[in-house]
């Protein structure tokens, strides 16, 4: 969908440079094609936004690949005959912004989320050069969608995942539509009229908007700072006992 005329204008307004920056948008809607998703319209405007701003976007529909559920790398190895998930796994780590699409059913997230979120957690015990989760110095956020209640549960199930794992959650880090309660129109779908439910909801564009910036913002400043100093979160170190004081006596006292 194309961006409020509100949104518009604060990708026009701002004058920080957030070319440095990749975004990958996992859509993990119960749809075979990302053409029938209503989540993937709402992931767009996000994407949209960075991409104004200057952010390198990609959209990965998760059901066009082949990803067994599992905690392990490489599932092949485990008795699937196909496994998709290392060749996403290049594009999840060279992504300084990761942001998950789900609609929500029985007020949950899709089994789709869940299958991504073993794969992420299966990667966890990947270290960056500082000994720290491979996830850390990134950022991620939730878009959920949906024509019942569950945005604020299923962003929070993501999110403490997500942060677990080793990502940083900004604030305002999801955003959603659910419409009315129970059966009705969902994201992007057309009324008689030719409007679509959504697109001109203040909530979800403004929520859609601010997490978008905080996104960028928040990735920004980790890049800009070469992300965590790794005093007392090395895993390395924990094990050499080093980096945490105990090699120096003072520290006990």
């Amino acid at each position: 969908m194309p961006l409020s005329p509100q949104q518009a204008r604060v990708c026009a307004a701002s004058t920080i440079d957030f070319s440095g920056l990749s975004a990958l948008f996992i859509n993990t809607s119960l749809k075979r094609s990302s053409g029938d998703s209503h989540t993937r319209l709402l992931l767009g405007v996000a994407g949209d936004m960075m991409q104004r701003a200057g952010v390198l976007v990609e959209h990965i529909h998760m059901l066009d690949h082949i990803i067994p559920p599992g905690v392990q790398p490489d599932m092949q190895e485990h008795g699937w005959d196909r496994d998709d998930w290392p060749k996403l796994w290049d594009k999840v780590r060279a992504a300084d912004i990761l942001v998950i699409g789900t609609p929500i059913w029985l007020g949950e997230e899709s089994s789709v989320c869940r299958v991504l979120i073993e794969r992420l957690y299966g990667m966890s015990g990947l270290l960056n050069d500082k000994g720290q989760s491979i996830y850390y110095g990134k950022v991620a956020g939730s878009v959920v969608t949906g024509n019942e209640d569950g945005i604020k549960h299923a962003a929070m199930t993501i999110s403490y995942a997500l942060s677990h794992l080793g990502y940083t959650i900004p604030p305002q880090a999801d955003c959603g539509w659910i419409g009315e309660a129970g059966p009705g129109p969902s994201y992007g779908d057309e009324s008689d009229d030719g409007t679509r439910a959504g697109f001109d909801n203040d909530f979800t564009q403004r929520n859609t908007t601010i997490m978008t910036w905080n996104l960028m913002h928040l990735a920004r400043m980790l890049k800009a700072s070469g992300g965590y100093d790794n005093h007392g979160n090395d895993r390395n170190a924990w094990k050499a006992g080093c980096h945490f004081g105990f090699e120096n006596p003072d520290y006990r006292s």
